[in-house]
């Protein structure tokens, strides 16, 4: 990995601490970006934001990033006679345009350290297709459509690749796993018989990030138990 900074949006909750977490471990300097007051433990610097809401405040960002990995995500499900246009826009909003807009004002920091890498969130449900996803699915299918015309246009200097998660214990999912009978039920559909963890899917990211995935970019990597591939 660079020796610049990692740029971690929605660091302090879920996957996107535990990342902050494995990276800082590591003597990585990170920056962490959330809506709360307070970063994770041992970050270079805190930077307090609702990039969804306001975009990234690039003024208070260095000029150079090793990495970026933007993590603030939904889970709304819903059947489709409850499903309304304002839901798919708010998913769109949190999942691909507060996205695009981080790697926007950031891309020409990226560029400065070639090799960088930029890491987004998709979901198993994109190409496993599922009831009551509508609006999730249909923001991470743009989403991976986003991220692999930007590893295009950013080759060669600027990785850009998803991770494609299924169901993990974070707080984000609480109340899909919320009783010992819905997490069982849960477990049961992957063929592994767990629900994922935060810290499956931040191995996999600190990965991408690093120069062991030096050649890797425009690819959507499960991590989600087998269950879009295996019965």
């Amino acid at each position: 990995m660079h020796d610049h900074p990692f740029l971690v949006v929605g660091a302090t909750r879920g996957i996107g601490l535990a990342l902050t977490e494995r990276l800082v471990a590591a003597g990585h300097p990170v920056i962490s970006v959330a809506r709360g007051t307070e970063g994770p433990i041992g970050v270079q610097q805190h930077i307090s934001a609702d990039v969804v809401a306001d975009g990234l405040p690039v003024d208070r960002i260095p000029d150079v990033l090793g990495g970026l990995a933007y993590f603030p995500g939904s889970i709304d499900l819903k059947p489709l006679r409850s499903v309304r246009a304002e839901d798919l826009r708010l998913a769109f909003e949190i999942n691909v345009v507060g996205a695009f807009r981080c790697i926007h004002g950031v891309a020409d920091r990226l560029k400065k350290a070639p090799g960088s890498g930029i890491v987004l969130f998709s979901t198993v449900a994109v190409g496993q297709g599922m009831p009551f996803h509508v609006p999730v699915a249909a923001a991470k299918g743009a989403l991976e459509g986003m991220v692999r015309s930007l590893a295009a246009e950013l080759a060669p200097a600027v990785r850009v690749n998803a991770i494609a998660p299924s169901l993990s214990a974070t707080s984000l999912a609480d109340r899909l796993l919320n009783t010992p009978e819905k997490l069982k039920s849960a477990a049961d559909r992957h063929p592994l018989k767990r629900v994922g963890t935060a810290d499956d899917a931040a191995a996999m990211a600190a990965f991408l990030l690093s120069s062991d995935a030096s050649w890797i970019t425009g690819q959507v990597i499960g991590v989600d138990g087998g269950l879009s591939r295996l019965r």
